[in-house]
């Protein structure tokens, strides 16, 4: 009697070679040939690999993925996997929805997420620690840490976007960490240069808007096995107004009232972190917190889709292809 065969990731392999794997069903689209011919496009993923390929109307698998396949479910899949001029491929040999019995093969839902490098509990720490060291004993530290302790449960999971940069589990914390590291030196810096400035920069107001300038995504976003997606109060108001809301609402129950001037300059930085209203931000920075802040977001956010270019790009030579989230290619050495 044959053994079963080995479970192996998706990800692992290599061109040209066959294996059962477990993928998430992450998109599912009726499309249409020049001809007229409707086809499905479908994407199944794990935490390291999507592949994208065609259904066609007349593949053996066609009635089943139409019928049967539900994005969002989990799949035992026996596939080769190619790489193509046109993205991965899986030539499908068998698939079934996953079953109770397929976590003794090792199978969980996280592992058909990608997710941050770094630890989740460290980055919340760090933030925490951040807010103590940079903004000073009361109001203001009382509500930024409160909102991060509030929030930490959904925090350590929270991806950043829905696509383009952090948009995987952890990558808000790894996002929002990086900004607000940067933001505080760089207002340290700052007000050691220009210590006459009139007003002086408020480094804490700084801390603080880095810290819970994306704050309003925990109502923009939920999460799914897909990944992150958009709430109807998302799509509708957006997680800058959003952010704002939460920050008056913590500002409200604070035993100890923060100062009106304080108040206002955070929800500046938090309403103008995007800076132009096409990027969702209804006013640009107009204060030196806010401008401080803005381009350790804007930095760190490109930054993200630079990297990923970099390592998922499969063109060759010294320089990416220009079909990615920065329209541009990216320069990685060599002749």
């Amino acid at each position: 009697m044959a053994a079963e065969p080995v479970i192996v990731a998706m990800a692992d392999l290599a061109s040209g070679e066959e294996g059962d794997f477990f993928a998430l069903l992450a998109e599912k689209q009726t499309m249409l040939t020049k001809d007229g011919k409707p086809y499905y496009r479908v994407t199944f993923r794990d935490a390291r690999r999507d592949c994208s390929f065609p259904i066609w109307s007349d593949a053996p698998l066609a009635d089943v993925c139409r019928d049967q396949w539900v994005v969002g479910e989990f799949y035992k899949v026996r596939a080769l996997y190619r790489e193509t001029n046109y993205g991965p491929q899986l030539d499908i040999r068998k698939i079934r929805p996953v079953e109770p019995a397929d976590e003794a093969d090792g199978f969980s839902p996280q592992m058909c997420q990608p997710s941050s490098r770094f630890d989740t509990q460290e980055m919340f720490a760090d933030l925490v620690a951040i807010a103590e060291e940079g903004i000073d004993e009361g109001p203001l530290r009382t509500l930024t840490v409160g909102l991060l302790e509030e929030h930490r449960e959904l925090l350590l999971t929270w991806p950043a976007a829905t696509r383009n940069h952090h948009a995987f589990a952890g990558g808000y914390l790894e996002h929002v960490r990086n900004v607000s590291r940067h933001a505080y030196y760089l207002a340290q810096r700052y007000a050691e240069l220009y210590p006459d400035m009139t007003p002086p920069l408020r480094v804490d107001v700084a801390v603080a808007g880095a810290i819970l300038h994306d704050i309003g995504k925990l109502r923009e976003l939920r999460v799914t096995p897909s990944g992150g997606e958009y709430t109807a109060a998302g799509n509708l108001i957006g997680h800058i107004l959003q952010g704002r809301d939460m920050v008056r609402e913590a500002a409200a129950e604070l035993e100890e009232p923060l100062d009106e001037e304080t108040l206002l300059r955070l929800e500046h930085v938090i309403v103008s972190h995007q800076r132009l209203p096409e990027w969702g931000s209804p006013k640009p920075p107009m204060t030196p917190e806010a401008l401080i802040v803005h381009f350790a977001d804007d930095c760190d956010a490109k930054y993200q889709m630079m990297l990923t270019i970099l390592g998922d790009d499969p063109s060759e030579g010294p320089v990416t292809g220009r079909r990615n989230v920065l329209g541009q290619a990216v320069y990685r050495g060599g002749e």
